[in-house]
């Protein structure tokens, strides 16, 4: 294990930066390490994926209600994010959470909130698509399965906001979520989100329970 007094007051900062852990979180993940930051960032994901699945079947009845409105007021973003207490729902890292959500749905415009919203027989047209495509290239029948789930995945990356890369990091919208969960103590969900720009077609609302 990496002497304390190695571990970087920066590296520290960084990694609570990028996870939202507390700071002795992130201290303890570099000890843990051997100070290496990719490793430190992996074992406070799975701390925070072990307390998440700990909380997931908590209801989730407190929360905000947030709208974000983008330059020239041309497109607007209301979006209900839920935890368990009013307490939370008040902190400053459960607001910044609910207003870069918004800011995501904003930028990226998906459709649903989780995998589970989207139409079964939707789905499987996207998969006949997908392999309609993967014939018609020549690939092999053995292959052509691999090929359309790949494709599905990147599809439910477009169109499911859980599934969203967040700005420029590895990390899934999905993950953000648990980080905070594991952050304040209580489950997190987003209940629904209506995204709207001016010219453009309606969007129906979305629910679901993260």
């Amino acid at each position: 294990m990496t002497n304390t007094q190695m571990i970087k007051p920066e590296d520290v900062k960084k990694l609570r930066e990028q996870t939202g852990a507390g700071i002795m979180d992130c201290k303890r993940a570099l000890e843990q390490s051997d100070g290496d930051y990719e490793k430190a960032a992996l074992f406070l994901r799975e701390k925070g994926l072990s307390t998440a699945a700990k909380k997931a079947g908590r209801a989730a009845r407190e929360g905000v209600v947030t709208s974000y409105i983008h330059h020239g007021s041309r497109l607007g973003v209301l979006l209900e994010l839920n935890c368990e207490t009013d307490f939370v729902a008040r902190t400053d890292d459960f607001q910044q959470l609910a207003r870069e959500i918004a800011m995501q749905v904003a930028g990226m415009a998906p459709q649903y909130v989780s995998r589970d919203d989207v139409p079964a027989e939707l789905i499987e047209e996207q998969k006949r698509l997908f392999a309609v495509d993967a014939e018609r290239d020549g690939r092999p029948a053995d292959r052509v399965p691999m090929i359309v789930e790949g494709k599905l995945n990147k599809w439910f990356e477009s169109v499911c906001l859980l599934d969203q890369p967040f700005r420029d990091t590895n990390r899934k919208i999905g993950d953000l979520i648990t980080e905070k969960i594991a952050l304040l103590g209580e489950n997190i969900r987003i209940a629904r989100f209506a995204r709207m720009g001016v010219g453009e077609s309606a969007q129906p609302e979305t629910d679901e329970a993260a």
